[in-house]
């Protein structure tokens, strides 16, 4: 493992993040993981990729009274992050490679050679890139970005005990409205560059 370098990227919904991690993998001539992991976990367990689809990036649970209870799926959901867990450590071992999301940061906390970045943007720019990537109008695209934050955030917290895109459970944490993503990717490389050195 210690020749290989890995990047794991959290994002906001709309903030260019999937599109800067691959960018920046391009550059790196590093692998890109997203959803495909979703693939290669079904192909490892032998399970139907619908099965990782549902779970993928939320954790099941039922509200009752104010009070969360944890679903039948609890145990199964478990049993997919581990799977996928596993799938992100083999790859790792292998090659150079930039994860998104699916708290790959705390699966590999224990790595060498791991940077851990998110990417937020302001929420003009997210509603923008939702809209016109989903084909959905503004209110429609709020709505989405709302309930798919709020479901990586419990994904993540839930499983990693560090909060979602906050600035201690990253290396580094950047606003992609700022530079904007050519400059973001730009900026990531540098950082990047000079880490790893």
């Amino acid at each position: 493992m210690e020749k290989n370098h890995v990047i794991c990227v959290g994002r906001q919904l709309g903030s260019g993040g999937h599109e800067i991690g691959e960018r920046l993998a391009s550059r790196l001539g590093y692998s890109f993981f997203d959803k495909e992991l979703i693939k290669l976990a079904s192909a490892e367990s032998g399970l139907s990729s619908d099965v990782f689809e549902r779970a993928d990036e939320r954790i099941n649970h039922t509200m009752f009274d104010g009070i969360f209870y944890m679903s039948d799926n609890c145990m199964r959901n478990d049993a997919l992050f581990k799977i996928q867990s596993d799938v992100i450590r083999e790859l790792a071992e292998k090659e150079s490679s930039v994860f998104v999301g699916r708290c790959a940061d705390y699966i590999l906390k224990d790595y060498p050679g791991v940077v851990s970045v998110f990417i937020s943007a302001n929420n003009e720019d997210r509603t923008r890139r939702v809209m016109e990537h989903n084909d959905l109008s503004e209110n429609e695209a709020r709505s989405l970005i709302e309930k798919t934050d709020k479901k990586r955030a419990a994904y993540y917290n839930f499983y990693s005990n560090k909060i979602w895109g906050r600035a201690d459970s990253y290396d580094l944490c950047i606003n992609s409205s700022v530079l904007g993503v050519d400059e973001t990717v730009d900026f990531l490389y540098r950082f990047v560059q000079e880490k790893f050195k």
